[in-house]
């Protein structure tokens, strides 16, 4: 076996072509966009180059053929709860099922962290934002959303006999849209519905900006200052706006108000995954104009839930309840998606997972894995502290 850093164009089209080379069998892989992973490793498009380093190997065979591949990443601002020592990572994994050749793997990247002063790796993680390419699939084998990791069953045998241990669980839940409700979610949302001060209303594309005021006011109160999340500014959200503005549904985007006043948000998207499935990983002029063709031809039947969120003030108190009957009313009757799937939440939350439950009649549709990996085999090994 022979196993190359990547430092050429060449090597760069080898670390993606290694990808499909070793899912190309399996039914349930979707090829992600080339331009998605690359710009992982493009200092001038990811800004986690300010706080870190990363770099790319590819494994190939006897005969030339590639047979894995794996990066590796510090960063100065990867810190989770808990934490006592700097932590690095490793991603975009892929092998054949041979321990040795992902022994080969994990090695070379646990000594160049080691050379770089970190004393464990987590993985598989992105060199960036949390809400693409992390952990491993080891429920639920289905196809992945956009931007989310995909991998066969084999990989959690090869991390775990490596010595990877499960560091946290990534839960992911989906719910049949088209189901009635149940009487429990009428008779909660009930006690808002005949007050005239509540009121629930989706998503107008014409007026981002006030929208995107609305959502950075409910994520600051929610969720700033917990578990490492910084504060959003109104400016950072209206970009990302902007750029979901082209895939963005408003009969699934909703925000509830009291007095006037953002309370809670309810933030979905089509899962892209449905339509870039056909465009084998490119996104040349011509196929953003396939893309466009497609969109419009070929209705997503699945959407994906990026936020729910309400303002520790009206917590509890059934206000989910009257959000989603209200949105369900749209969502139910006059969209076209009969699959929807909610993006993955930390074991170590319960609060999180016992909101999201209370969306409904929510089943577990896959289970990804972050695993850690301590260099120094003698110490305790901890498993990411609950939230509370």
């Amino acid at each position: 076996m022979q196993l190359t850093e990547v430092t050429t164009p060449v090597l760069a089209k080898d670390f993606i072509r290694a990808n499909v080379e070793l899912n190309r069998s399996n039914p349930n892989y979707i090829r992600p966009l080339d331009k998605d992973v690359e710009e992982v490793f493009s200092a001038e498009k990811n800004k986690t180059f300010r706080f870190g380093e990363c770099t790319r190997w590819v494994l190939y065979n006897s005969e030339g053929n590639l047979i894995g591949r794996i990066a590796a990443f510090t960063n100065k601002k990867y810190k989770n709860k808990g934490d006592e020592f700097p932590v690095g990572g490793i991603g975009f994994f892929d092998c054949i099922k041979d321990q040795s050749a992902a022994d080969m793997l994990f090695d070379v990247a646990k000594h160049w962290l080691i050379q770089r002063g970190v004393e464990a790796m987590d993985g598989p993680i992105n060199f960036g934002e949390r809400d693409r390419w992390w952990g491993l699939v080891t429920e639920g084998f289905q196809e992945p959303l956009y931007c989310m990791n995909y991998n066969p069953p084999y990989y959690r045998q090869l991390f775990e006999t490596y010595g990877f241990r499960t560091f946290f669980n990534q839960i992911c839940l989906g719910i049949n849209p088209k189901k009635k409700l149940s009487d429990k979610l009428h008779e909660r949302h009930a006690v808002y519905a005949t007050n005239p001060s509540y009121k629930c209303i989706r998503i107008d594309k014409n007026r981002l900006e006030k929208f995107a005021t609305d959502f950075a006011y409910v994520y600051n109160k929610a969720w700033a200052g917990h578990g490492g999340l910084k504060e959003l500014k109104k400016d950072q959200v209206m970009l990302m706006f902007k750029k979901m503005k082209p895939v963005m549904d408003d009969r699934i985007i909703w925000f509830t108000y009291h007095n006037e006043q953002p309370i809670a948000m309810f933030i979905n998207l089509p899962d892209l995954n449905q339509w870039f499935k056909h465009l084998n990983g490119q996104f040349s002029l011509f196929h953003k104009l396939k893309f466009l063709w497609i969109k419009m031809t070929k209705p997503c039947k699945k959407c994906t839930g990026l936020v729910f969120g309400i303002v520790p003030e009206f917590q509890g108190k059934g206000l989910d309840a009257y959000m989603i009957v209200e949105s369900g009313k749209v969502i139910q009757w006059q969209t076209p998606y009969t699959e929807y799937e909610m993006q993955w939440i930390g074991d170590f939350n319960p609060k999180m997972l016992n909101v999201a439950a209370s969306l409904g009649d929510t089943f577990q549709s896959r289970v990804l894995t972050t695993y850690r990996y301590l260099f120094d085999r003698t110490r305790e090994y901890k498993r990411h502290p609950m939230v509370s």
